[in-house]
């Protein structure tokens, strides 16, 4: 068997850096709402301004290297004080424009486009709901003040309505970044900040912890699922109501960490567990929301997201039969 060249190794290599974010969830430049198109916009404008920088900075160097024998500027008599010119332009006036400009645009431009309108909006640009969401290593819980629902990992928002969402942590420092939607934004202990998220269709768009806040950090995703308005309210009153009586199993082994609305599990050390089976997956996006993967996950939480919270519980095989046979009713 004939082994591949070394010279074909950077090659490979490249091809692997190249690709590693096609097909991601996550595209920054596909953006589903006004804020996320001035942030795509700006990239672009950046990375064309770049482009015509580099290239002009390779021209000189190019020019420079044909004229490496050759003393003096070209064209001109005195070249050390055209010499120079040129390093007081290229190297420092043109840089202050352009960083200067920079900045007022992100700072100014991008800001407005992208922070909660304000009082004086018009009606229709203001936002109609405001959600809490509180990180958590390494999940996100999710509030819809004026109302009981709580849910964890999955936001619901309805489709082209402004939606006003405070953030705040409940230990370290997270970061809230919705990126086909919004900028990110800190949630920093004892503050809460705002965001808007506004989705232009009804779609589901991944969200992503982007500040580093322990081992599991990576896996601290979340989705956002803009639905069209009446299923959203369909949603959300389902959202309301409390569940069943819980079981021993989960009374006794469960309840001193999680809260089941219409039980006397009260806890919020970890996610409420009141609808767990409406949603589409487990452990902050680790894992799919499945009977297999919930019964696999009950007997050994680490197996998938070592470092998480949760503890194995010892439970037996019939005990974790028991509890995921509750878990699934409750929709």
């Amino acid at each position: 068997m004939r082994r591949a060249p070394l010279s074909a190794v950077p090659v490979v290599l490249l091809a692997v850096l190249v690709t590693a974010g096609c097909g991601s969830p996550q595209n920054t430049l596909s953006p589903h709402s006004k804020a996320a198109r001035s942030i795509a916009s700006l990239w672009w404008n950046m990375l064309i301004g770049s482009a015509l920088a580099f290239g002009i900075v390779v021209l000189i160097l190019a020019g420079a290297w044909v004229r490496r024998n050759r003393p003096g500027f070209p064209g001109v008599r005195d070249g050390d004080r055209a010499a120079l010119g040129v390093v007081l332009t290229f190297g420092l006036a043109i840089p202050i424009v352009v960083l200067s400009t920079l900045f007022l645009v992100s700072n100014i431009f991008l800001i407005r486009d992208t922070s909660l309108p304000t009082a004086s909006a018009a009606p229709g640009d203001r936002p109609k709901l405001t959600i809490r969401v509180i990180g958590h290593q390494f999940w996100w819980e999710v509030r819809y003040p004026g109302t009981p629902a709580v849910t964890a990992n999955e936001i619901h928002i309805p489709a082209r309505t402004p939606v006003q969402v405070l953030v705040y942590t409940d230990d370290v420092i997270h970061s809230f970044w919705v990126p086909e939607l919004n900028r990110k934004i800190d949630m920093i202990p004892d503050q809460t900040n705002s965001v808007l998220l506004y989705a232009d269709k009804v779609g589901r768009y991944r969200g992503q912890c982007a500040e580093f806040c322990g081992l599991q950090h990576a896996h601290m995703g979340f989705y956002v699922f803009a639905d069209p308005p009446a299923r959203f309210r369909a949603w959300l009153a389902r959202e309301s109501q409390p569940a069943t009586q819980a079981t021993q199993v989960f009374q006794v082994r469960c309840s001193s960490c999680h809260a089941i609305r219409g039980t006397p599990a009260t806890s919020n050390v970890g996610p409420d567990l009141t609808h767990l089976a409406s949603r589409t997956s487990l452990a902050g996006l680790t894992i799919p929301n499945t009977p297999e993967r919930l019964r696999e996950w009950i007997r050994d939480p680490q197996q998938f997201k070592p470092g998480n919270q949760m503890p194995a519980l010892g439970l037996t095989s019939a005990e974790i039969a028991q509890l995921v046979a509750y878990l699934e009713k409750l929709r």
